[in-house]
């Protein structure tokens, strides 16, 4: 396993209650949600860790084998979905779970932990989150889908049903098509995940009508 990963980190002002950790998507950093903090008028914002990891470093496939930080290898590309690394996602997974450990190590309860991700960030977030064997606080996965999720059968948690998922997609993503958001949705929901959609005029991107939505389900669970 590489060695830990480098997080960009925004403290509690106050009691830390909740922690939420953050996953970008293909090529950028952790600094590339930080800036969402102050538009999310979380009520718990005083009381909440952000946590913005930063991917390690590694050849994408697809991007003519260029180094980025990415959380796996895509491989190849369709309309609907990409080939991955599911090495690579496994890997990934056991640095985020390291996070949450920490987190729990300084006294946060797993179901105070929320974990969020975009487009790579997403896959991640649902990956770790659905197969983690407590409840956590809830899981955000904005523009993507869940490459692993043939292996829930053996590898899903009964915990994991029980945690709170928002999905959101871009009706012209023209990256990760929304078919591929929305076939994801609709076999998690058939297996009795509780997830709660959205999808908007928008690309590859995040709207200001999204950016609501994520934070009404956020203070629905962060009081």
């Amino acid at each position: 396993m590489q060695p830990e990963l480098t997080t960009i980190n925004i403290p509690p002002k106050s009691v830390h209650k909740y922690s939420i950790i953050w996953l970008h998507g293909l090529g950028a950093d952790g600094r590339d949600f930080e800036g969402i903090v102050p538009s999310l008028n979380l009520i718990a914002e005083a009381n909440t860790h952000f946590i913005f990891p930063n991917a390690p470093i590694r050849s994408v496939t697809i991007n003519n084998h260029m180094k980025m930080r990415a959380w796996f290898d895509i491989l190849a590309t369709s309309l609907e979905k990409h080939t991955v690394d599911n090495e690579g996602i496994y890997e990934s997974a056991k640095h985020i779970l390291a996070l949450i450990q920490k987190e729990i190590d300084s006294g946060i309860p797993a179901e105070n932990i929320m974990l969020a991700g975009f487009s790579q960030g997403g896959a991640i977030a649902l990956h770790v989150g659905l197969r983690y064997p407590k409840k956590l606080a809830g899981i955000m996965a904005l523009s993507t889908y869940l490459p692993t999720i043939d292996q829930l059968s053996t590898e899903g948690s009964v915990e994991g049903k029980a945690t709170p998922i928002f999905m959101a997609h871009g009706i012209l993503d023209a990256v990760i098509a929304i078919e591929a958001g929305k076939t994801s949705f609709d076999t998690l929901t058939n297996l009795g995940y509780k997830i709660e959609w959205h999808d908007y005029l928008m690309e590859h991107s995040v709207c200001a009508e999204e950016i609501v939505h994520i934070s009404a389900f956020m203070n629905q669970i962060f009081v």
